[in-house]
């Protein structure tokens, strides 16, 4: 008897097949002197630029199986897609929409009597519990839910006539095309549907957090606000036939996201969750009406938004209602990016051509200089366009790419981009990013992420604190760094596009150490990471703008490889500090301190691998901090500052003002000085500080005393001073 197939919301490339992660063989002995090839681009790590947080989320995917998600200790798993914009969770169905005749499927449940209990929404929130991942569900709010755990379908051949192909184990079921090519229309959408809103959303998340708690307690973390909305006229046109306008999606997003809030504070809300580029600029109005008549240049809903690209208009109308109600209803600009040149996304790794543009087209994430290779024909820079966007029309609002794929996942060749795109990602600054589809836990494109979340089958991790990692020719090797926190060792990984044997010299700036463990990846072998022999690592004399130390390494073709630097044990301290208060009243608007370096060491000290912090509570509210220096004897031009907010407020200090220096700044001389280095700190709403309880703070004085509240560091680490 021939069966209708059983349709899961998603279906895994591959069953979990458990595979060695780490090769065997002589991991502690030192890699011989490189026998050196044609010279492959110079990269560059440097621990005390660009440092950023690299959010874990950045590393989700779309429903990931639990015996990978649980051995990539998997930070976010998201339940979307087509399917959940239609889910009723007291009936367990979803409509497949145009993935499947329009057709009410119920999900497979062995207890339907007990629902919502045990549902497959409650049963995916379980697993990510049980692997201890943030969930990511897909909330509607196209205003429709299926009405039953039955098998009705939209478009009913004997209701509404034949059609050009229909299910061939529901027959009666339609995909909504005449015969002649026409769709049908008029269709009620009360044949599979039943009116769902705000309230509906309510229940559901009083259902989810009476069993899991709240966002805060452990439950669902993350709702997004449906799913490519702007293409509902097509994916679900059965019930929403014409485009969803700019309008309709603002209010609806008010609503939707208010519900959410209402039924958990503390869980964050994802939007507008567009299908691509086009929904950057265009309401579903727009794409729906144009699609048919081509009126790009002058789209019918544009008026409605004053003109603006809708992203921009949209963010603008949440922050005016955040503005209006004192609460935000959307957390994360959300968008989907798939690439769109031909054979890319959800592509085989079977064409070089191909597989060349697949790793090039990494660059429509980040490159200004970059025009997009397809229909797009324009510089996309994806992340920074986000996070500019989101600057300039909703500050705080993060970012996030809910469902994205550069294919090949089950090849050498998806391997690789997916190992780039995660480190662009990282980089970046992205907050939020889920793969859509993930790879089975054999293929290629698994071992990606295994470099950054499980490297050593040990729960080894790329680190989560970014620092500036430059290569002279990104095309052949991109390379990506990142400091790990829990124990301040430096993680670099170096992705060989190229498709060629690459020898090149990696400088590092800020860690001194001998030799760094390297793992790698790649079309030497598909069935694990290797541990490969030590690097070596030449550490030379010091000396301004040198260097900490120089590798030069051999990445074989088409290979992933990563080094991971410990961190040493901090050197004996030659530098002290001394302090000098100038501020003469401690709860006026300004911190003023004077800093002076004395080296008393034989050996002179390079300035571009000192930094200096001052502890300070900023008092009285979170206004944004500034900084100056106003004098300094080597020139203020040579000094760096920036002031770091704690993510945990500590006695005496909620941040710190960092001091460092530019290359080229020159030393510490022997038994000699650097200073005065006259600071100023102010909030920019000009409030008032309370100074006389900040850890570094000590009364105003005449001379330079020295401090063991303001900590000094070399190369990253503490080497004097007391932290609070």
């Amino acid at each position: 008897m021939r069966r209708r197939p059983v349709l899961p919301l998603f279906v895994s490339a591959s069953l979990f097949v458990s595979a060695s992660l780490v090769g065997t063989g002589g991991a502690l002995v030192l890699a011989p002197a490189p026998a050196l090839a044609e010279p492959g681009p110079t990269l560059e790590v440097d621990l005390a630029a660009d440092r950023h947080p690299i959010s874990p989320h950045i590393y989700g995917m779309n429903f990931t199986d639990e015996a990978l998600a649980e051995e990539l200790a998997l930070p976010v798993r998201r339940w979307g897609g087509n399917a959940t914009t239609r889910y009723h969770y007291r009936y367990d169905t979803t409509n497949r929409a145009s993935d499947w005749f329009f057709e009410n499927i119920a999900e497979a449940n062995d207890n339907p009597e007990a629902l919502p209990d045990g549902s497959s929404t409650d049963r995916f929130v379980e697993q990510d519990r049980r692997t201890g991942t943030d969930t990511v569900l897909t909330v509607p709010l196209i205003g429709w839910a299926p009405k039953a755990r039955d098998g009705s379908c939209g478009f009913s051949v004997a209701k509404y006539g034949p059609q050009q192909s229909t299910d061939e184990w529901r027959p009666d079921c339609g995909n909504g095309v005449r015969p002649d090519g026409t769709r049908v229309t008029g269709n009620d959408p009360l044949d599979t549907s039943v009116p769902v809103g705000p309230e509906y959303v309510r229940e559901w998340l009083g259902h989810l957090t009476a069993k899991y708690g709240t966002a805060a307690e452990g439950g669902v973390k993350f709702y997004n606000l449906d799913n490519e909305p702007d293409i509902w006229h097509s994916t679900h046109r059965d019930v929403h036939p014409t485009g969803a306008s700019s309008a309709e999606l603002r209010d609806q997003a008010y609503a939707i996201g208010a519900a959410i809030k209402e039924a958990d504070p503390t869980a964050a809300t994802l939007g507008p969750v567009g299908w691509g580029w086009t929904s950057w600029d265009h309401s579903g109005l727009d794409q729906e009406v144009c699609g048919r008549t081509g009126c790009w240049a002058n789209p019918p809903d544009r008026p409605a938004r004053d003109g603006l690209p809708f992203t921009t208009w949209y963010l603008q109308q949440m922050k005016k209602y955040d503005d209006e109600h004192g609460q935000r209803v959307l957390d994360y600009f959300d968008m989907h990016f798939y690439p769109q040149a031909s054979g890319v996304a959800f592509g085989n790794g079977n064409d070089p051509a191909t597989n060349t543009l697949r790793l090039r087209s990494t660059r429509a994430l980040w490159d200004p200089s970059y025009t997009d290779e397809s229909w797009i024909n324009t510089q996309v820079r994806l992340v920074p366009r986000m996070k500019e966007l989101v600057a300039a029309n909703y500050p705080g609002t993060k970012t996030a790419i809910t469902e994205y794929n550069w294919g090949a996942l089950d090849h050498v060749n998806g391997a690789l981009t997916q190992a780039d795109v995660l480190g662009i990602f990282g980089r970046e600054g992205l907050d939020l990013a889920t793969l859509w589809a993930p790879p089975g836990a054999t293929q290629p494109g698994a071992y990606a992420f295994r470099m950054y979340r499980n490297y050593d089958g040990a729960g080894g991790r790329f680190g989560d604190v970014g620092v500036r990692a430059t290569s002279a020719d990104q095309e052949k090797l991109s390379v990506y760094a990142a400091e790990r926190t829990d124990d301040g060792a430096l993680t670099v990984m170096v992705v060989n596009k190229s498709g060629a044997e690459q020898t090149s010299e990696l400088s590092l700036r800020g860690r001194t150490a001998s030799t760094a463990k390297v793992y790698r990846y790649g079309a030497a072998d598909l069935t694990s990471i290797v541990r490969a022999p030590d690097q070596q690592i030449v550490v030379p004399s010091p000396g301004a703008g040198a260097p900490s130390g120089h590798l030069t390494h051999i990445y074989p073709a088409d290979s992933v490889t990563l080094f991971v630097v410990d961190r040493p044990t901090p050197p004996a301290s030659s530098l002290t500090v001394g302090y000098r208060n100038l501020d003469r009243s401690p709860t006026d608007a300004e911190i003023r301190p004077a800093i002076r370096l004395e080296n008393s060491g034989a050996v002179p000290v390079d300035l571009s691998r000192v930094t200096v912090r001052y502890w300070f509570t900023r008092d009285s509210g979170r206004s944004p901090m500034q900084a100056w220096c106003d004098r300094a004897s080597l020139g203020c031009a040579k000094v760096t500052r920036r002031v770091v907010a704690l993510p945990t407020p500590r006695p005496g200090a909620d941040g710190y003002l960092e001091v460092g220096f530019t290359p080229g700044a020159g030393v510490v001389p022997t038994a000699g000085q650097v200073g005065p280095l006259e600071l100023r700190l102010r909030k920019a709403d000009r409030s008032r500080f309370s100074e006389s309880d900040d850890h570094s703070w000590r009364a105003a004085g005449p001379n330079f005393e020295p401090s063991t509240r303001v900590t000094v560091y070399l190369d990253g680490l503490r080497i004097a001073g007391v932290e609070p």
